[in-house]
């Protein structure tokens, strides 16, 4: 399917836009901003949410399950990556002749109309960058526009809609679609091999991530973690400004006098060898300091000031979904996390070992069959660092399963580990194990976190 022309020349106060899924993450704020430049925006989602009240609440009518009659009179659509074309609304679009777009359609010609767009990127990472990003920018009082894949307490959301010279963006790979985009100021925080339903290997994924690096124009900077050897492969030789950060002494961007408190890291951030702010963390891991390192690099080109990382980051304590905490169990505290690649679970389970507890217990839940299939191996490998391993059955998301996978395979292969077929099972697992000193970690970007708020709250 082709649209006839640019989405620009339907981004015009008057037009009416049809949004299907506006209750997503990056389409909800996507539909305040359309709706701030003068567009009538209207929408369809398949369920009843907080964020479709919110919406409603601005005047936006919108339609809970999707019918082709829902289109109405609108001049063009927009439609969240998980509908696809045979999606009534967007067959009947197709049937109608009404240009249909992708949401990173809609968000990169946005961002054109910003002198500064910092998109964050990376396989890991992108979700607290860019939250650590928007709690510098907000203390600089810079009055962003923010788009984040998960809620931050700063925000009350994953958006907000501002009147600054400023967008803040989360910036997926998955299916090439931050090429859409429109960075000034381009960050990739690692190049790692993911998505593989979709890439078919990790020279395919770096070309991917070159050519978003290719997106920032020559006054513009491209900011590159000096030790992700990946990511560096990705931009070698470049013809665009560039800025490393990282912990080895060859990044631009580096932290000096790294010291940890109680699991939590405090430094000195230095940009080419020069003082730039002092930094004490809310949040574990070394994975955070190199977070840190980004949104400061980043902070640094767009010309914020070093007391303003300082306070934005000490504000800091978390995105949702993020090492959060949920409460406690007999004596063991419950936190939840997102991390669903190997590399994320490993940086977990290094930042949970800082800290003082008997046993580290983590329920898992693998993202994908896909995922779980190709990098079975590096699942096993790190699984095996905890004290105790209960294994959810694998969140399917979008997927059918073709492999004939489940997490009983990992199960086998992890020593001691316990497998669940539902999410039920899992948490009396949890509530049979759990004792006095223990971190129990629900793991997975599916719903494993009902499970930890199922002990929690006593149901």
């Amino acid at each position: 399917m082709t649209t006839p022309s640019p989405i620009e020349n339907y981004l015009l106060p008057g037009k009416r836009v049809h949004l299907v899924g506006i209750g997503g993450v990056s389409m909800s704020p996507l539909a305040e901003v359309l709706q701030q430049m003068g567009l009538t925006v209207q929408g369809s989602d398949m369920t009843e949410s907080k964020t479709v009240a919110h919406l409603r609440g601005l005047g936006i009518p919108i339609a809970i399950g999707h019918n082709a009659e829902n289109l109405g009179k609108c001049d063009f659509v927009i439609r969240t990556a998980a509908a696809p074309d045979s999606n009534p609304e967007i067959a009947g679009a197709i049937t109608r002749g009404i240009p249909v777009y992708e949401r990173a359609d809609g968000w990169g010609a946005i961002m054109r109309r910003y002198p500064n767009a910092l998109c964050v990127a990376g396989t890991h990472g992108k979700t607290t960058t860019t939250s650590m990003c928007t709690h510098i920018f907000m203390a600089a009082r810079k009055d962003p526009t923010v788009m984040i894949g998960g809620a931050l307490p700063l925000l009350g959301s994953g958006y907000r809609v501002g009147e600054g010279d400023t967008i803040i963006a989360e910036s997926c790979e998955y299916r090439d679609s931050f090429l859409r985009f429109s960075p000034t100021v381009a960050v990739i925080l690692n190049v790692e091999a993911d998505h593989l339903d979709y890439f078919q290997n990790l020279a395919n994924i770096q070309r991917s991530f070159r050519r978003f690096a290719e997106l920032v124009p020559p006054n513009g900077c491209v900011i590159v973690n000096a030790d992700n050897a990946s990511a560096m492969t990705t931009v070698a030789g470049l013809d665009r400004p560039m800025l490393t950060f990282g912990l080895s002494e060859k990044a631009d961007c580096t932290a000096a006098n790294l010291q940890w408190a109680h699991g939590r890291p405090e430094f000195d951030v230095l940009v080419r060898g020069e003082p730039y702010a002092h930094v004490a963390l809310q949040v574990y891991g070394e994975h955070n300091v190199l977070n840190a390192l980004a949104a400061s690099a980043a902070a640094y080109v767009l010309g914020v000031a070093g007391a303003d990382v300082e306070a934005g980051l000490s504000g800091f304590t978390g995105a949702e979904r993020r090492f959060q905490r949920k409460g406690t169990f007999r004596g063991a505290d419950v936190c939840d996390d997102y991390a669903h690649h190997p590399d994320e679970i490993h940086a977990l389970l290094t930042a949970a070992k800082r800290l003082d507890y008997q046993r580290i217990i983590v329920a898992f839940q693998p993202h994908t069959y896909s995922r779980t299939a190709s990098l079975f191996d590096r699942f096993v490998e790190e699984l095996r660092q905890a004290d105790a391993v209960v294994l959810a059955e694998i969140y399917a998301a979008r997927e059918q399963n073709t492999l004939g996978i489940s997490s009983a395979d990992l199960c086998r292969k992890i020593p001691g580990a316990v497998y669940c077929s539902t999410l039920e099972e899992t948490a009396q697992k949890l509530r049979e194990i759990a004792r006095p000193g223990d971190l129990i970690l629900t793991v997975g970007a599916g719903d494993i976190y009902r499970v930890g708020e199922a002990l929690v709250s006593g149901t």
